[in-house]
């Protein structure tokens, strides 16, 4: 079992920065593949990064790239997502994900949730 705890939402205003965290307990943190997710209302849940195991992959989706990095410490067992440049269409919960095998953005594949934090951004 993982248990995942994220951190970081908040308000801020369009051009401001937020950096969420994702602090993961249980079986061996490192060994398991990482996502953020994120649910606007009225809205399905919708992939925004993902890190592999080592952390020497990482995916973003078209929408964040360029002003979000996925980010991971093995030492403190926890993963961060800097998002930089937000707009007000980053509004949503954001949520932490982990999978021991699959790695990439299909939300269905992540076997351990968190519990989400919200984001919103003002125009």
């Amino acid at each position: 079992q993982v248990q995942l705890v994220e951190s970081g939402g908040g308000l801020v205003q369009a051009g401001g920065s937020l950096r969420l965290s994702c602090a993961a307990s249980g079986r061996i943190f490192s060994s398991y593949n990482m996502g953020w997710f994120r649910q606007a209302p009225g809205k399905e849940r919708e992939f925004v990064a993902a890190i592999s195991w080592r952390g020497g992959s990482t995916l973003y989706a078209d929408s964040v790239k360029g002003r979000f990095t996925i980010s991971r410490d093995g030492r403190k067992n926890t993963e961060y997502l800097q998002m930089n440049s937000l707009k007000p269409e980053d509004t949503a919960v954001y949520y932490c994900a982990a999978d021991q095998r699959y790695y990439g953005l299909r939300s269905q594949e992540y076997d351990y949730w968190g519990q989400g934090t919200q984001v919103t951004v003002s125009s």
